[in-house]
């Protein structure tokens, strides 16, 4: 942020004020808590399962489809890609291209929620599910309730979408965007905590 202020000989002076607001409000902030506060509490689950059942949790994540988790680790990075590159141009007074990134946002959300049902499927071909061992129990629950995050992840963004295009949001005022943003983000920090250890560590 910029001040001018005027000096007496008739020059203009600009002092650069560094913002220290966090961007978003305090509701987001709150939800974000909540719901990280959860998934914490999945993940020392899984830690304590673990140390309970080494040899389960060693082999559990051979029989997972690796592909999969990958393939949606890279879609959940593209995503959140998109929608930095939306709220910069937002900031940039380019409404219609935030919209066109956040779409991309959206086909990566839907891409991630089918590549994830046909997991499941594939999984259940193989004879894994939730009463197979605790691991797999631990598996589902965890990224069946991240599925869930995606699923209203993508459908904020849409509403955000019609925000933008009827006008609401603009360069100066567009805290939706930003709070759909950080949730967004959440989302993606989850998945990316999840991917290693279900589908990657021994």
């Amino acid at each position: 942020m910029n001040t001018i202020v005027h000096s007496e000989y008739g020059r203009e002076i600009k002092f650069h004020h560094r913002s220290d607001r966090v961007p978003g409000n305090m509701a987001i902030w709150a939800a974000i808590l909540a719901e990280m506060s959860e998934f914490a509490i999945m993940f020392i689950v899984y830690f304590l399962a673990k140390v309970h059942h080494p040899d389960i949790f060693q082999e559990g994540p051979a029989r997972l489809n690796t592909l999969a988790g990958t393939a949606n680790t890279v879609i959940m990075l593209t995503s959140s890609f998109f929608v930095v590159r939306a709220v910069f141009s937002m900031r940039n007074n380019n409404p219609e291209t935030s919209s066109r990134w956040l779409w991309g946002a959206v086909v990566c959300g839907v891409l991630y929620l089918i590549i994830k049902y046909f997991e499941y499927q594939w999984n259940s071909a193989q004879g894994l599910a939730t009463e197979t061992n605790i691991f797999y129990g631990v598996y589902y629950y965890v990224t069946f309730n991240h599925f869930l995050h995606v699923g209203w992840g993508s459908a904020a963004i849409v509403w955000v979408i019609y925000r933008i295009n009827t006008g609401n949001y603009t360069k100066d005022e567009h805290e939706g965007l930003i709070n759909m943003a950080l949730y967004w983000h959440m989302i993606d920090l989850a998945w990316i905590t999840i991917f290693p250890l279900m589908y990657v560590i021994r």
